[in-house]
């Protein structure tokens, strides 16, 4: 009880008023004079100069004041130090990626941070590049792991994870077209492969093809990246995809890599995050995990 007297003189002391230490506290103002009243008997001594003008310290509220400050300042420290780690061992973190930001990036670092933290719980929202974006400014998740190119971002904060460059791909029902380097048009009539529309991928080759003046009309859409390689493995046309999706198939014999004369597309995956950001502690760890070169 003693300790509620002490918490109670504290916030009068700070604010010099019954009646607004009485709010900050969800208390009454008859209760606290009470309470303090107490504890100067308690103490045999008066803590405050009562006026119309309002309350002072005297010199043994000015000493007990200086000492509670302290100890309150401390136990602030110690709340917070137990706060933070119960947010690390059970704190929850959403985040919103692309499918290609996921496998080239955050997979890797998901395992490397859940053996350092692992009772972190994770939430993953599989979206396109804008679907995450528009999830982030609207506060669905915490922050967004995503490939260019990005839109309606300017907003938010971005921080460059890794570069990546995509290569033209085929099955072996293509092979014979991999014998010289061809331009995008030599091509022009095999199926092509691509992600579906309200994608950035899809929005950034119809700008490369276009480039070139040429159309970009796929044969073939698929609603995710980790599709396209199938895809074309099982000789459904030809398609663009990163080059490590393609490295072990291409080491196989099961794809193979048409090299074309038009510079192959540069991709970069970012991290974003929305200005100020509030991040409990698990979110902060992560994030800065996420975003630190190795």
């Amino acid at each position: 009880m003693i300790y509620d007297y002490y918490r109670i003189f504290y916030y009068v002391a700070v604010y010099k008023s019954f009646s607004q230490a009485a709010k900050v506290l969800n208390n009454n103002q008859p209760n606290i004079t009470r309470c303090m009243n107490i504890l100067e008997n308690e103490l045999d001594c008066k803590l405050f100069l009562r006026s119309n003008r309002g309350i002072k310290l005297t010199s043994d509220g000015k000493r007990l004041y200086d000492h509670l400050s302290i100890a309150f300042e401390q136990i602030s420290i110690a709340e917070n130090e137990i706060k933070q780690k119960s947010e690390l061992e059970n704190g929850l973190v959403t985040i919103g990626t692309s499918e290609t930001a996921l496998h080239l990036v955050l997979l890797e670092k998901l395992e490397k941070f859940h053996e350092l933290h692992p009772h972190v719980r994770i939430k993953i929202t599989n979206n396109t590049t804008p679907q995450a974006i528009n999830a982030l400014n609207n506060n669905l998740v915490d922050f967004a792991v995503v490939t260019s190119p990005l839109s309606d971002y300017k907003k938010l904060q971005k921080i460059k994870l890794m570069s990546f460059k995509e290569i033209l791909i085929s099955g072996k029902k293509y092979k014979n077209h991999l014998d010289n380097r061809v331009s995008l048009k030599d091509i022009s009539d095999i199926p092509l492969v691509s992600l579906s529309d309200g994608t950035s991928t899809r929005n950034m080759y119809e700008k490369y093809f276009l480039k070139y003046d040429l159309p970009f009309n796929p044969d073939m859409e698929v609603g995710t990246a980790d599709q396209i390689l199938p895809m074309i493995k099982h000789n459904l046309g030809i398609g663009f995809c990163p080059e490590a999706f393609a490295e072990k198939l291409i080491e196989d014999g099961e794809v193979f890599r048409i090299d074309i004369k038009e510079p192959e597309p540069q991709r970069d995956i970012f991290i974003l995050s929305k200005t100020n950001s509030l991040f409990n502690n698990a979110t902060r760890k992560l994030f800065d995990y996420i975003g630190q070169n190795d």
